[in-house]
C-alpha cells in the first residue's frame, strides 16, 4: 500500500509539470519576424493567437514611463527626397557625388530636441550629414541639409536615415530611411 501512495504522488506531480509546460507552450510561442526583408533581432511571440513584436523594432522613439506604466512611441511621417542640384535621384554610379537631402516631416505629435540626417554604407558604417536642434516645436516642418560630397566607394545599397532625439540626454532614433543604390 505504501508503494502505491508513492507511485500515485509521483504520477500526480509529473502530470502537473507536464500540463503546465504544455499550457505555457500553447499560450506563448517564439517566432522569427521580418520587417522589410530584415529579420528582427529579438523575434516575436504568438500569444493566444496574436503576434507581438518589440515596439523598438518599428523605427521610432520609445519612451517608458514607469510611473504611469505606459510606453510612448514617437514616429512622425517623414518623406525623404535626394537632390543632385535641382534634380531628384535614387540610383547613382560608384564615385563621388555632391547632393543634399530634403526631409518633409509631419504628424509629429510629441516634442523632440533635435533631428539629424546620416548615411549608412553597405558595410554598416554611418556618416552623419547634418543635425539641428529644434528651438520651437511644430507638428510639421521641412529640414534640408547643405550640399555635401559623399564617396560611394562600392556598389550596393546605401541608406539615408532621418533621426530624432526626444531630449538632449537621449540617443538619436531612426524614424525613416531612403535607399540609394550605387551601381558599378
Amino acid at each position: 500500500m505504501r508503494n502505491w501512495k508513492k507511485i500515485l504522488v509521483c504520477v500526480f506531480a509529473f502530470s502537473l509539470m507536464g500540463s503546465s509546460v504544455m499550457f505555457a507552450d500553447s499560450v506563448s510561442q517564439k517566432i522569427r519576424v521580418w520587417i522589410n526583408g530584415q529579420e528582427v533581432q529579438d523575434g516575436g511571440y504568438v500569444i493566444d493567437g496574436k503576434t507581438y513584436v518589440p515596439i523598438r523594432e518599428f523605427n521610432g522613439v520609445v519612451n517608458w514611463d514607469g510611473d504611469a506604466n505606459k510606453v510612448n512611441f514617437i514616429k512622425p511621417n517623414v518623406h525623404i527626397f535626394l537632390f543632385k542640384g535641382d534634380t531628384v535621384f535614387g540610383n547613382v554610379n560608384k564615385g563621388k557625388l555632391k547632393f543634399n537631402v530634403f526631409c518633409q516631416v509631419d504628424s509629429l505629435s510629441e516634442r523632440v530636441s533635435s533631428v539629424k540626417v546620416a548615411i549608412t554604407d553597405p558595410s554598416g558604417n554611418v556618416k552623419d550629414i547634418q543635425s539641428q536642434d529644434l528651438s520651437e516645436q511644430k507638428d510639421n516642418f521641412w529640414f534640408r541639409t547643405y550640399d555635401f560630397t559623399y564617396d560611394f566607394k562600392t556598389a550596393g545599397k546605401y541608406k539615408v536615415g532621418f533621426y530624432v532625439k526626444a531630449s538632449k540626454n537621449d540617443d538619436y532614433a531612426l524614424v525613416s530611411e531612403k535607399v540609394i543604390t550605387a551601381l558599378n
